[in-house]
């Protein structure tokens, strides 16, 4: 089955990793393509359309159709050349996903302003850029569309050295839940990828990954959400990894407390512990398990020096 027969689909950060095997996945199922990357390196230097030419050169030696753009998502005239590329050329817009990313790592106490807000411009503004101008274009035209963004555990997890990196996840998916609920009317769904793969910025995962796999175990999802076998799917988080997708727990309130009167701080203290309590931070645990498998392999390296 040709998933995508016929539809206009632009990914961003289509150059490298989890957004080129998206690219070329998504050819293949039939889809025209747009290969939005603006080609810079982790630190944003050196910006060329190179690794979207090649993409769009492999499609086209496969027998697909494809264009290259290299725009700056992080801006509103980036995200909308992107769209307009695919009207220009194709003529509609049936699907977006958004996979452009960066990273500035430091601690909280150390992140400079400049280290702030270049990430969440280009993750969090990056995907608001695609999506306001993508939806624009799909709540107006026959079958609507499908909107893909992709998060990070660490939205909901939290991030040692990444409080930047981690905002704009969170961000990201909040911007899915007012998109679904917002666009439904209008046959547009939104729909959030939580990827673990070997690409670039996982390398500088801190110890490593407990679970990991490769940009190709993504993008069969991603081609799944954009087609219209998918299109009873709105407002969702998958983890995809390996041979593994989960869906996330829709955010909500776990246990209250009430009072006759006014709270004050005494009664508060005298009632939250055995009533309410409080939720423990899954990051806790993670971080010991980094930490031992960091010394375990630490330990398997000295090990292996002596011999």
């Amino acid at each position: 089955m040709q998933f995508l027969e016929d539809k206009v689909i632009a990914v961003t950060g289509g150059g490298r990793g989890i957004g080129r095997a998206t690219a070329i996945d998504a050819a293949k199922a039939g889809a025209k393509v747009v290969v939005a990357d603006y080609g810079v390196e982790m630190d944003g230097s050196e910006p060329s359309s190179d690794v979207a030419d090649d993409v769009v050169a492999e499609i086209k030696a496969a027998g697909g159709e494809a264009i290259a753009i290299a725009n700056d998502v992080g801006s509103m005239a980036g995200g909308n050349a992107i769209i307009e590329a695919a009207m220009d050329t194709y003529g509609r817009i049936d699907g977006a996903v958004c996979v452009a990313g960066n990273l500035r790592e430091r601690m909280l106490f150390n992140m400079s302003e400049e280290e702030w807000d270049e990430v969440i411009r280009v993750h969090l503004k990056g995907t608001f850029s695609v999506y306001r101008n993508a939806a624009a274009i799909m709540r107006k035209q026959d079958g609507g569309g499908s909107l893909i963004a992709f998060t990070s555990g660490v939205w909901a997890l939290g991030s040692i050295a990444q409080p930047n990196y981690a905002s704009a996840k969170g961000g990201i998916v909040s911007l899915n839940y007012s998109t679904a609920v917002a666009m439904q009317r209008y046959g547009v769904r939104s729909n959030v990828i939580a990827p673990v793969a070997n690409t670039r910025m996982s390398a500088n995962v801190p110890g490593g990954l407990a679970e990991t796999g490769e940009p190709e175990d993504i993008s069969p999802m991603a081609v799944y959400l954009l087609s219209d076998q998918s299109k009873e799917i709105t407002g969702q988080v998958y983890t995809v990894v390996g041979k593994r997708i989960s869906v996330w727990s829709q955010p909500k309130e776990v246990r209250s407390m009430f009072t006759d009167e006014r709270w004050t701080p005494a009664s508060i203290h005298e009632r939250i512990g055995t009533t309410i309590k409080h939720e423990e931070l899954d990051m806790f645990t993670i971080m010991k398990e980094m930490a031992a498998r960091a010394a375990a392999v630490k330990a398997a390296e000295e090990s292996a020096g002596t011999v």
